[in-house]
């Protein structure tokens, strides 16, 4: 192919430059590159940001003409030249400039488009995701346990689950559940849509109904992610690990132990409390915290201190971050009821 995209560009610049474009786009597939690595060629080859916008999967990938990915870089301009990842699908990898197109623009585009589309097939599942939103009647049934397996059988293959060897439940704090089929490799990015969501397990699709059960206990789990209401956004069930048993005793209608009223006394004292008590209880050292904290470290130390005199306890040893990591835990099933 180089050799003779080579002969090609002595007689027509543009046709090597396709047949290059072409050939390093068929390297990224056999080299299962991801899709920030697609993007980043398409930034590269074309000279100007590219973008790659999946609206059904939640996937939202920028990059810059000098290969730095920055996602931030305002709305979609209908005049940019924008390929789809399907022919009747809407455009989904846009090139941001303005101005006639050129052969080579196209080529990157194209390839770009349909590269992209072979990696979301392999790692987040052929069926499209609002088939499985559309019909929620259907989603209903499929993930009620008390439903006939008959029933469950044909709503699966109402949802195109029919040859999907496991799937998984994606509980979302608004909105009904997304159900998802799981590639055999495993390596699939759930869609939340940027919203808190807890993921049960991938399981054969006659057990979805168990994944739903976790993907509910896994998003009783999750914080909003802000300075008072710290934490993950996204919690997987599979992690949980025995901390799952928690949230069958723990609700807001339950009592909150003396630890958590402490939490709550210095978060309702303080602004930075929370955010604070959260780095510390869950980074790999002060420095570490203080780091994602951007404040220095003296100035941590300091913080630490009069938190401590609000919780009663210290947070520096092991068991003291253990009973603040468990408050600020039991803090979130408190806040968080069960969907």
């Amino acid at each position: 192919m180089k050799e003779l995209a080579g002969r090609l560009a002595a007689l027509d610049p543009d046709a090597g430059a396709a047949l290059q474009v072409i050939a390093y786009f068929d390297r990224l597939i056999e080299g299962r590159a991801g899709l920030e690595s697609l993007v980043r060629g398409a930034a590269v080859l074309s000279g100007c940001p590219a973008r790659l916008v999946d609206e059904e999967r939640g996937v939202r990938v920028r990059v810059e003409a000098d290969g730095t990915r920055r996602d931030d870089g305002g709305p979609l301009d209908p005049a940019w030249p924008s390929a789809p990842l399907t022919p009747d699908g809407p455009p989904a990898v846009w090139l941001e400039r303005t101005g006639v197109s050129d052969g080579v623009h196209a080529m990157v585009l194209e390839r770009a488009a349909a590269a992209a589309r072979v990696v979301l097939d392999r790692t987040r599942g052929r069926a499209p995701t609002e088939a499985r939103q559309a019909d929620p009647a259907s989603v209903e049934v499929l993930l009620d346990a008390a439903a006939t397996e008959h029933a469950r059988r044909q709503a699966a293959v109402r949802l195109g689950l029919r040859d999907v060897a496991a799937a998984r439940v994606v509980a979302t704090a608004e909105g009904g559940p997304l159900v998802e089929a799981v590639p055999a490799t495993g390596d699939s990015t759930p869609t939340t849509g940027g919203r808190r969501a807890g993921i049960g397990p991938a399981v054969p699709v006659r057990d979805l109904p168990a994944s739903w059960a976790a993907a509910r206990t896994a998003l009783r789990f999750t914080a909003e992610g802000t300075d008072q209401d710290p934490g993950p956004r996204t919690v997987y069930a599979d992690e949980l690990g025995g901390l799952a048993l928690l949230a069958d005793t723990v609700g807001p209608t339950t009592e909150p132990v003396p630890d958590v009223r402490a939490l709550e006394h210095a978060v309702a004292t303080a602004p930075w409390a929370a955010s604070t008590l959260n780095a510390v209880a869950f980074s790999t050292s002060l420095r570490a915290a203080a780091a994602e904290l951007n404040v220095h470290h003296s100035t941590l130390q300091d913080c630490l201190v009069q938190a401590e005199h609000w919780l009663d306890w210290p947070v520096h040893d092991p068991h003291g971050r253990l009973r603040l990591q468990l408050a600020l835990v039991l803090r979130r099933l408190h806040r968080n009821t069960a969907r």
